[in-house]
């Protein structure tokens, strides 16, 4: 009888070992999924100053890519047909404001980031 209930905590204590470390395992891949999905610390600075993510600017303005004349022309366009004068409403017209800045935040981040790489070529 005694050596069954050992037999028992043993295989019970190995199932349990077996599955926290699988959960360990997963817990580990995630965190490093959505560091790296939050694009590290620049990024997050970026998100605290202007309150959005560059995700969220993107659907907001409905660009995919960081074209400076597209998003130019979209902000525009936004930016007029939510203008409290002609019906529009101020607090969209406010998120259109902060979808462009961010925007164009991530476009200067790309431009200095062209910029270092070209001066380490050419030294």
């Amino acid at each position: 009888m005694a050596k069954y209930l050992a037999q028992l905590i043993l295989v019970g204590s190995q199932v349990v070992g077996r599955a926290f470390a699988r959960a360990l395992k997963q817990e580990l891949a995630a965190s490093q999924a959505a560091a790296q999905s939050a694009g590290g610390p620049r990024r997050a600075a970026t998100n605290a100053r202007t309150g959005i993510t560059l995700e969220e600017a993107q659907q907001i303005l409905d660009v995919d890519e960081l074209d400076p004349e597209l998003v130019k022309s979209k902000y525009e366009h936004l930016f007029g047909v939510n203008d409290k004068s002609r019906g529009g409403s101020f607090y969209l017209q406010s998120k259109v404001v902060r979808a462009k800045e961010r925007l164009d935040e991530e476009l200067e981040a790309v431009q200095d980031g062209v910029k270092k790489t070209r001066n380490r070529h050419e030294n």
